[in-house]
């Protein structure tokens, strides 16, 4: 389901943290948020899975502005996996956790039902927690609970996945299982990435926030530019694709050139 965000202005305390944004994730497409600490990235994420209302502004999922839906129905479209997602597990099994994403298909006393049992077991399946479904999720490594988490999510049924750095304190072979989890689930996405190597392997296209603007958006290989990762990110560096077809940023030992502007703020 296509995610449209137009003229999006966010202010907290009198404060503007996002100014003007708009992007666009089309049907099946995965889009990274990157930009530096403090450029409004995961404040976006809020807007999108309507926990922050902006001052203006709209976000759509398809047809319809999610601040015009209620809560319920906002759920059912867009599943959120956020760092530090999951609040008290004590005593919660991996198929438990898993089965907490059917919640928005349920009235105030609904039972689990063939097609709840059906979306838990698809996104157990899907996300490779099968070996450990009956074990305590506090138990897990964390690799394992950020499966578990995304397989929650999925369970969800949603058209729209927003993930707030899914891959952060993982080491790099479960960063790049669970990407490969993301992209072979299908579905729209809209993900904050701190790791912009990552970003380059996982995305479709990329929106660089700096300073709460969009300062540039596109393909990886039209954004991640020399200027703008020396403008935005204060490194030099190149992006280019290799014969493997993967992209891979190459990072200069030196220090920033002088002719090349610091990031501002």
């Amino acid at each position: 389901m296509h995610l449209t965000v137009e003229r999006l202005h966010i202010a907290l305390d009198g404060n503007a943290i996002l100014r003007d944004v708009n992007l666009e994730a089309r049907t099946g497409d995965i889009v990274g948020l990157v930009g530096p600490n403090g450029s409004g990235k995961s404040t976006l994420l809020r807007t999108v899975y309507r926990s922050l209302r902006p001052a203006d502004g709209v976000v759509r999922v398809g047809d319809d502005d999610v601040w015009r839906l209620s809560a319920r129905a906002a759920a059912r479209r867009t599943a959120a996996v956020l760092q530090d997602s999951c609040g008290n597990t004590t005593g919660l099994t991996v198929t438990e956790i898993v089965a907490l994403g059917r919640a928005p298909h349920h009235g105030l006393l609904g039972r689990d039902g063939a097609e709840d049992h059906r979306a838990v077991e698809e996104a157990i399946d899907h996300c490779g927690v099968r070996p450990y479904a009956e074990r305590d999720y506090a138990s897990l490594s964390g690799g394992e609970r950020q499966r578990v988490l995304l397989a929650r999510a999925l369970a969800q049924d949603p058209r729209l996945l927003v993930l707030d750095e899914l891959t952060n304190h993982l080491d790099i072979r479960a960063r790049f299982e669970l990407l490969e989890l993301v992209r072979a689930t299908g579905t729209t996405t809209l993900a904050v990435l701190h790791d912009l190597d990552l970003a380059a392997r996982l995305c479709d296209h990329l929106v660089v926030l700096h300073e709460g603007a969009v300062v540039a958006a596109g393909t990886v290989l039209e954004v991640l530019t020399p200027q703008v990762l020396g403008e935005v990110f204060g490194v030099r560096a190149s992006t280019r694709r290799h014969d493997d077809g993967v992209i891979r940023i190459t990072y200069a030992a030196q220090p920033l050139a002088a002719d090349v502007p610091a990031p501002r703020g």
